[in-house]
Formats: structure tokens, sequence, C-alpha cells
């Protein structure tokens, strides 16, 4: 009686054997049919699947990955992990470090979700893909593999960045806007006041503009304009430097890490491009050609500095003060009595803090 129970134990676990093979080949060809992007790689972070989507998302065919761990050849030009390596290590620590956007599902199987922009070096250009990861593991706990499926999000991406772009600039002259400005001199002041290292602010007007504008007319005066925002935007050149229209004829420069010395020199230097470009004015009351004025202050922020409103009336005080002192000038805030002492004025004659800029 016990040879065939044994045969038939055999038998079952040959059918269960088999039942399982043929899950496996069926799950393989249905993700190899996936219209989603896929790849799969097995602990040790080699490919074991790669489909025909992600051939097609990436260029790469499936021969020149299979068997190797050189997936990330499908999106970057250099060595790094993809969002399923970091899967495998178990290395959640690590997202910032390689995405710009991403969430750690937790530590019970769930996996990453990440987005950042690929240079997918076989196509020749980038696009912003969603990331999603996640483990396999067998009946005792054991990761076996690590999926991974991606989405071309580059057309959302773009349009999001363009509608984001006209929020923050300005129509005429392509500088950063009001908006811009208010937020970008907040965040450069609490990262002035952690680091406590200076931060400079320029304020330019463009001298007699309304006169400008009455002589010559309007669309005349726009080009004035954008050929003035063209000088101030020269001078923007670090990283966290900003150019913006503040409003009118008035521009403004946020130059991060500087004190003010160095600040007037970027101003001169901004005044003087200015009488270069040589912009006829001609207006009656103004001079011959177009000029500007200039403010300038240079502050770091102290533990009594809520925000940056000292340092906004301060570049304002100054550039009132170029103004008052004849135009076509740079003043900084540090030399406002000076200036007026040099020229023989009593010091009550400098005006006190304007307060019509606010942050």
């Amino acid at each position: 009686m016990a040879k065939p129970m044994k045969s038939s134990s055999k038998t079952s676990r040959r059918t269960s054997a088999k039942s399982v093979d043929v899950a496996d080949s069926y799950a393989v060809r249905l993700m190899q049919h996936l219209v989603v992007p896929t790849f799969v790689i097995d602990p040790k972070r080699r490919v074991v699947i790669w489909n025909r989507a992600c051939e097609r998302l990436t260029g790469l065919a499936a021969s020149e990955v299979i068997g190797t761990d050189k997936h990330w050849q499908g999106f970057y030009e250099t060595r790094r992990p993809c969002l399923a390596d970091l899967v495998a290590l178990d290395r959640p620590e690590l997202l910032p470090e390689f995405y710009s956007e991403y969430a750690a599902r937790g530590h019970n199987g769930l996996g990453f979700s990440a987005e950042n922009w690929c240079t997918m070096p076989k196509l020749g250009n980038q696009l912003y893909l969603a990331i999603d990861a996640g483990p396999i593991h067998d009946e005792a706990g054991h990761l076996i593999a690590v999926v991974e499926t991606l989405r071309d999000l580059t057309d959302q991406k773009r349009a999001e960045m363009a509608l984001k772009e006209l929020a923050t600039k300005d129509g005429l002259t392509g500088l950063s806007n009001r908006r811009a400005f208010d937020q970008t001199l907040v965040t450069e002041w609490a990262r002035a006041h952690r680091t406590q290292r200076p931060l400079a602010l320029l304020f330019a007007d463009v001298d007699h503009f309304k006169l400008f504008n009455d002589h010559h007319g309007h669309q005349t005066g726009d080009e004035c304009l954008r050929a003035v925002a063209a000088v101030v935007s020269r001078h923007a050149v670090r990283p966290l430097d900003l150019a913006s229209r503040y409003g009118g004829e008035e521009f403004a420069l946020i130059l991060p890490d500087m004190d003010c010395d160095s600040a007037c020199v970027i101003a001169e230097e901004i005044r003087g491009a200015v009488t270069a470009l040589a912009i006829a004015h001609g207006a009656a009351g103004a001079g011959d050609q177009v000029t500007l004025s200039v403010g300038v202050a240079s502050q770091i922020p102290g533990a009594g500095d809520s925000g940056p409103d000292r340092l906004l009336g301060a570049a304002d005080e100054a550039l009132y003060v170029a103004k008052r002192l004849g135009r076509n000038r740079v003043i900084s805030a540090e030399r406002v009595l000076a200036e007026f002492a040099s020229l023989g004025r009593q010091a009550a004659a400098v005006p006190g803090p304007l307060r019509r800029k606010s942050a």
C-alpha cells in the first residue's frame, strides 16, 4: 500500500514543480510583452529581464544587459545606482543623493518611488522618468528579485516647467519678476542668517524714464527697458545671483555672499555698461542719453533681524540718495552720509528710511 502512496507523492511534487515552471514561464512572457517599460534584477543586481518596452524607451537591447549589472547605461552617462539597486541594497538614505523627488514606501516589501531627469545615452536626449521599484521575496522572506517600472513624464514635466517659468518671469524683459524676487530674497536671507555671510542687494533705476517714454513713445521705452535688463542680467553670473525687474523702470539684483565694496564694483560696471549703450534720451530736463542710478546695500543678518526689510530699506534709501545727488551714479548705504557731506550738505538733509519696499 505504501508504494503507490510514494509514487503518488512523487507525481504530486513533479506536477507542482511543473506548475511553478509554467507559471514562471508565463510571468516572464507576460512581462516581456507589457507596454510598461520594465526590467528585473536579481539579488546580485544582475539583469534577468529587460522587456521590449524598456528596449524602446532606452534604445538599449536586452542582449546588451541581460546577465550584467550594466542596466544604468540605459539611463546615465556615468555609473550610478538605479532605483532597483537601492531597493536591492535596502538603502533608502541614498534616495536624496540620486533623485530630485522620491518616496521610500517602508521596509515591508513595498519598495521606492522616484522621479528624475535621465540622460538616455543611447537616444541622445533627456527624459524625465517616474520610476517605481519593488522587491520580490520567497516564502521564507528572502529577496529573489527587484522589479523596476518606468513612465515617461517628459512632456508633462516640460509643460510644468514652462508654466512655472511663466509665473516667475517678467513678460517684457525676460528677467525674474517681482514675485520671484520676493521669494528668492526671503530664501537667501534665511541662508545668510544660517551661514552668517553677507547678502548684497542692488536697486537700479533708469533716470528720467517717464520723460523718455513721453518723448520717444512706449514702444521705444520698452526697447530701452529690454536693453537695460540685458545689462543687469549679464551681471548675475553665479548660480545663486538673481536679476529681476522690480517694477516699472526699476531693476534689482540679489548677490549672496557679497560685501558692500564688491557689490559696488558690480553696480558701477552695470551703470557704466548702460551708459556705453548710448541710448539717446534728449527729452527736456534730461541728459543726452539714458543713464542709471544704483543703490547698494549689504548686510549680515543679526539675531534681531526677522527678515530682510532692513536690507531692502537700506538699498532703497541709497537709490533715493543717488537720485537726489544728481542721478547717473552708484551710492552705497554705507556711504550715504559721506556722500552728502562731500557736497557740503547738512546731515539733516539726509532722508530717513523710506520703507516703501517690503519682502
